[in-house]
């Protein structure tokens, strides 16, 4: 990554801003992007402190034009972007009842569209010299909504149909351009804290929760090494093959454990600030939230190809056992009906004649 070009969508807190850092050390060029243009400037100077060079970009990513006015920017003063990276989002803590359109439509202006914002801003470079990487901050939840986050969920779920076509046309056109999704667990960062929320108890995170400096250099590992998609932790590996093998479980799963499981006992203060239409103060922007007694560094990083040719795998031997084991119950079966030769004929030698 040492003198690299990167673009960081959504830089200025938790896993972007510690993927910034740990992209600093190795000593990259880093343009970094956010709302909140104070706590940009402190990310800046992190970079710059760490051994990197970090240039403050502040907008929304929801704004396609100032997305791509940010890709020129970074083109003439760091340099050809190698990589971008997504990570920008927000959510809506709440049930579906509560939700009104205007949150649904933010939550996917800024976790969907402006992820795409960022790919096409990206491409429109990348495509020039047929190179560069693409990585895409997503979650488990991309594969299996779960309750009190519809509207986070609908746009993580866009986001990979998206990549999917996008992969297919790259395909087609023989593109050098690699582009990454890395489905993270839980994450300890101050979302819990400035999401907004219809819900009794504060919001956390679904146990297990990571530190953002495991998955920054979970996302690193990954940007050095693109595959066309990562599954970070066992957790996120559980959700994912159950939401293709036993959905209607999960539904029932989710409900029992998964509600409660997103609020603390404390209850969520009149007057909560939030991020979803401006962003949060300057001073509560940070890497880390409230949950780094609970949190762990030691998430596994899993190429999802190597989970399928093991399941389909075990799938297929156990299918060749079953195939196996019901010739031979078929097998017992007919010689239980047919007598053997020998017995044949020695009932033939001792036939029993018809009466007159």
């Amino acid at each position: 990554m040492h003198d690299r070009t990167i673009v960081i969508a959504g830089a200025s807190a938790g896993v972007g801003r510690a993927a910034a850092a740990a992209l600093a050390r190795r000593g990259a060029r880093i343009g970094l992007i956010g709302r909140e243009s104070e706590a940009l400037l402190e990310t800046a100077a992190q970079v710059n402190r760490l051994g990197g060079d970090g240039l403050a970009l502040p907008l929304d990513v929801a704004d396609a034009e100032a997305v791509a006015d940010a890709a020129d920017r970074v083109e003439r003063e760091l340099g050809p972007i190698e990589l971008w990276i997504n990570a920008a989002m927000l959510t809506v803590f709440s049930p579906i009842a509560k939700l009104d359109a205007e949150e649904i439509r933010r939550v996917t202006d800024v976790t969907y569209l402006g992820s795409v914002h960022g790919i096409l801003a990206a491409l429109a470079h990348m495509r020039r010299r047929n190179r560069g990487t693409i990585l895409q901050v997503g979650s488990a939840l991309a594969y299996r909504g779960i309750p009190l986050q519809a509207a986070y969920c609908g746009a993580k779920f866009a986001i990979r149909g998206f990549l999917s076509s996008l992969h297919s046309e790259l395909v087609h056109d023989g593109s050098a351009i690699r582009v990454c999704m890395v489905e993270l667990p839980a994450v300890n960062t101050p979302q819990f804290n400035w999401a907004r929320a219809h819900i009794r108890g504060k919001p956390r995170p679904v146990a297990p929760v990571y530190q953002p400096e495991a998955i920054a250099e979970a996302l690193v590992a990954a940007a050095e090494n693109p595959r066309r998609e990562y599954w970070l932790g066992y957790s996120s590996v559980k959700t994912i093959l159950g939401a293709q093998l036993m959905p209607e479980f999960l539904d029932g799963y989710l409900a029992r454990h998964v509600v409660s499981g997103q609020q603390t006992d404390e209850p969520v203060e009149p007057g909560r600030i939030d991020n979803l239409m401006a962003p949060a103060p300057a001073g509560m922007h940070r890497a880390h939230g409230r949950f780094d007694g609970e949190a762990r560094m030691d998430p596994v990083l899993v190429d999802p190809t190597t989970v399928r040719r093991l399941v389909i795998g075990t799938s297929l031997a156990l299918a060749a056992a079953a195939g196996v084991g019901i010739a031979l119950a078929a097998q017992n079966r007919r010689a239980m009906r047919e007598p053997s030769p020998r017995l044949a004929r020695h009932a033939a030698g001792h036939r029993v004649l018809p009466a007159a």
